[in-house]
């Protein structure tokens, strides 16, 4: 199976793009890091030109709160920053999925929501320091997004969500140790977790599956 994976280098994507690899798929990888601006509908249209039987779509604004940041005080940020996040994780990801649907008569879409397009972040997990209002909202929208598309894109594309939680990388034991005790499983996701959904959703084990999410959030918008 060919598959495009776009935000290929970041952590969900180079796991994912090495699962795929192992699996003995044929990956195409774009990421920002490579070259490939996603915001650049000319390049969009060129680049899928390149056929593919899945599409799965990692890349996202994302910036993280760090100690002592209140740049993301909802009551300050500017409408710039607002929009960008609107940009890039909605009009952009949009651009991508139609491109894909142009070029392929038949497929698999995978999209990425998070935890925080279905509930808000909490802000004691971040010391009451503010996620960027965008990053939500924006996530949201990927929800419907993903619903829309499937609506229109059938029978013949099927196009799903995943909706990650939070995954262990370099946080800081507080943080971790908290994030556990809120969730049911008592811990944080492996990054190599996510693989098997993304396995499932562009496989023949899922050909009655479209428009809807696979949360993979260990039971953390369950409480």
């Amino acid at each position: 199976m060919k598959v495009i994976v776009t935000g290929s280098e970041g952590l969900i994507g180079k796991s994912v793009c090495n699962s795929l690899e192992r699996d003995g798929h044929t990956l195409l990888k774009l990421d920002l890091s490579l070259g490939h601006d996603l915001t650049d509908e000319t390049f969009v249209k060129k680049y899928f030109k390149n056929k593919a039987d899945a599409l799965v779509n990692l890349f996202a604004l994302n910036h993280h709160i760090e100690d002592g940041n209140t740049d993301n005080n909802l009551l300050d940020i500017s409408l710039n920053s607002f929009e960008q996040y609107l940009s890039i994780n909605l009009v952009a990801l949009f651009s991508v999925c139609r491109q894909f649907a142009l070029n392929n008569s038949r497929g698999s879409i995978v999209n990425f929501s998070s935890t925080y397009g279905i509930v808000s972040p909490r802000l004691d997990l971040y010391n009451n320091e503010q996620k960027h209002i965008g990053y939500s909202v924006s996530k949201a929208g990927v929800l419907m997004l993903t619903k829309h598309l499937a609506t229109h894109l059938g029978p013949n594309i099927r196009v799903n969500t995943i909706v990650p939680g939070g995954i262990e990388y370099t946080q800081n034991s507080e943080f971790k140790n908290k994030y556990s005790s809120q969730t049911p499983l008592k811990r944080m996701m492996n990054v190599d977790e996510v693989y098997g959904a993304v396995e499932y959703l562009i496989s023949e084990k899922s050909t009655y599956v479209t428009g809807t999410e696979i949360k993979l959030d260990g039971g953390w918008t369950s409480w």
